[in-house]
């Protein structure tokens, strides 16, 4: 059984824009379309499983006084037959139908859990079921699509229904954080990015009445060709100066520069109203929505706000102040019989903190950690000073902006050799001889030590409980993970964390960064097979993890490309981002004793389970990595990293 949660979502910016943007299909002067659009915090709780039918049932407690249990075959003609009927399953079933035409799919149970989003509010209640039907099949029959691919899905099925929805509407798909869409004739591309300071929406139901077909329906004469100097205006709004406004408050958000954005919202809303609203004046005059906009209980409140979806008196948006304005407006809105929501959109970009394990006792480079611990053995670095391992993997954070970083260590005697190096300054004698520049790099070392945390793993329980001791230290935050004897070498002027950080920014998923290897040496890795985001082939949405499979086992089932490539296979690089959801899932393995056959913890078997449940990218990074754990690959090492 697998957890799912689709939100609702929010246009922030460019309503309209979706549908103005495929008319360049017909007529190529019209700008592409542009949309800045967010899941929302409220959403579609469900649990999924394989079944033998179509079916969905409820507990959500929000819904069940008008739900009735749907069931059905998997039968196209069927399915296709609900999806026309405009009954409340249509749109799950317009979906399901898209799935077993394409696909060739068995059924699915949906079970709704919590369903808390507001209906009927420009909000597309309506997308974000067809996502959830199109993610439970994606899931349950691992047909690897991408978040992309299960927008454009959820799209196509909703059109198989009496509806017609926007190509903005199934963004809910990317989740709780805002991306900007670009519409081009067909074309429809998604960018992700990330904010730097939190951003305090409050979102309502303005309780009056508008007419969405009118108003699409007026509203669509000025294309694909105006013919009228008003229907110009509407296409430079909807095309140029829409533009403009998305791109500067693409600009706004990713800088922290929160009162701009709300005067944006300000600017778009009198854009659309001069040159837009015009063409619809039965439905856009919007006496409702400009009296809200304007209350003066409301205004210090708030930085700007707008209308949402379609405009007119359906739904208002607003940028609150700060956590308790969005507070005291929501409950002003609901003590004016306007339904209101709050949704908090937080920077998620900053990964500031790292955890290296380094408690083993390196049996395979025995005799020498019978004296010296593997992660102080010396390295040749590419400054050409000779480090301790360690001290490499340090510098490695710190270049990629660390600003805390955990040592998982075997006990407290451990500690003492990272006091006597990191934080006991040399003796006079030995800081005399030292050259200047020498001595800045003293005091590099010693500040460094200030950044360090320790935790112990006295008993060996696996390589996941090594990684769970750190959880205090990580809290609710995303983390790096470096493996204490490995070193990586970029080929560029970033190093290899910052090029995975950089990823994590645009992505914000657990990530595990891989490199390619020779088909013959599967058998000794864990292998990650799954299809490449993006035309570089460095993003790759995962869909397996298989702990060291045969080389015939990897070669029918693990390769990674297209069919006319040849195929490639991945294993870990030796660098990892995780996630809050990767230590409920260690938590749970080691409440419940999932162990492997070693008796161990892994943090394969947690990845693998978050995988599903959550999906994981491996990412590609531009550089080398150097195993410092057994002999051979040790001289490797040390005759060519820093070179």
């Amino acid at each position: 059984m697998i957890n799912l949660f689709v939100p609702g979502r929010l246009c922030l910016f460019g309503e309209h824009s979706d549908w103005a943007g495929k008319y360049r299909t017909m007529n190529s002067e019209i700008v592409p379309g542009y949309a800045l659009v967010t899941g929302i915090e409220q959403g579609i709780h469900a649990t999924v499983k394989k079944s033998t039918t179509f079916k969905v049932t409820s507990e959500a407690p929000e819904i069940q006084d008008a739900w009735q249990d749907f069931e059905c075959r998997m039968d196209f003609q069927e399915l296709k037959d609900i999806a026309r009927s405009g009954s409340f399953f249509s749109y799950c079933a317009g979906v399901a139908s898209y799935m077993l035409e394409w696909y060739k799919v068995g059924g699915v149970h949906i079970h709704l859990t919590k369903m808390d989003m507001p209906m009927k509010s420009g909000l597309s209640s309506s997308a974000a079921i067809c996502v959830l039907v199109c993610r439970a099949f994606n899931q349950i029959y691992n047909l690897n699509l991408n978040t992309m691919g299960e927008m454009n899905i959820a799209y196509w099925g909703e059109l198989r229904t009496a509806s017609r929805c926007g190509r903005l509407d199934q963004a809910c798909a990317f989740g709780v954080r805002p991306v900007k869409m670009t519409f081009d004739a067909e074309e429809v591309d998604v960018d992700n990015f990330n904010i730097k300071s939190p951003l305090y929406w409050v979102f309502a139901n303005l309780n009056a009445s508008k007419d969405t077909i009118r108003i699409l329906a007026d509203l669509n004469k000025a294309y694909p060709f105006a013919e009228t100097e008003q229907e110009k205006l509407e296409q430079k709004a909807l095309g140029e100066m829409n533009q403009d406004i998305v791109n500067r408050a693409v600009d706004c958000m990713k800088e922290g520069r929160v009162e701009d954005l709300g005067k944006l919202m300000t600017e778009a809303q009198e854009v659309f109203d001069t040159y837009i609203a015009p063409n619809c004046p039965s439905q856009l005059k919007s006496p409702k929505l400009h009296a809200t906009l304007s209350d003066p209980n409301i205004l210090p409140l708030v930085y700007g706000g707008k209308g949402v979806g379609s405009q007119g008196d359906g739904s208002i948006q607003f940028l609150a102040k700060d956590e308790d304005s969005q507070l005291a407006l929501v409950e002003y809105l609901k003590n004016n019989d306007m339904p209101a929501y709050k949704l908090t959109i937080q920077p998620k970009h900053t990964i500031r903190k790292a955890i290296i394990p380094v408690a083993g006792f390196g049996t395979r480079l025995y005799p020498e950690t019978r004296f010296l611990k593997k992660d102080f053995f010396p390295i040749v670095d590419k400054d050409n000073q000779v480090k301790p391992v360690i001290l490499v993997l340090l510098e490695e954070c710190l270049a990629a902006g660390i600003e805390e970083i955990c040592l998982v260590l075997g006990g407290e005697e451990e500690r003492q050799m990272y006091r006597d190096f990191f934080e006991t300054r040399l003796p006079e004698e030995h800081l005399a001889k030292l050259p200047k520049e020498k001595l800045r790099y003293e005091e590099h070392i010693l500040d460094i030590g200030k950044k360090l945390q320790y935790v112990y793993q006295t008993e060996k329980k696996g390589f996941g409980d090594a990684v769970y001791r750190c959880v205090d230290f990580v809290g609710k935050d995303p983390v790096l993970l470096l493996l204490g004897d490995t070193l990586y070498q970029s080929n560029t002027n970033k190093k290899c964390a910052l090029q995975f950080i950089e990823a994590y920014d645009k992505y914000n998923q657990a990530m595990i960064s891989i490199h390619e290897i020779p088909l013959e040496k599967v058998s000794y890795y864990g292998i990650i097979s799954g299809k490449w985001l993006n035309s570089k082939e460095t993003v790759l949405q995962m869909s397996n993890i298989t702990e060291k499979p045969t080389v015939a086992y990897a070669e029918e089932h693990l390769g990674v490309g297209s069919p006319r490539d040849k195929k490639k296979y991945y294993s870990v690089f030796g660098q990892y981002i995780l996630t809050p959801e990767v230590f409920v899932q260690l938590r749970e393995n080691i409440e419940n004793g999932i162990v492997s056959n070693r008796g161990e913890i892994e943090l394969t078997t947690a990845l693998e389970q978050v995988r599903e449940k959550y999906g994981i990218m491996g990412v590609q990074l531009d550089g080398k990595m150097y195993d410092m754990g057994v002999p051979e690959e040790l001289r490797n090492t040390l005759s060519n990293f820093g070179k």
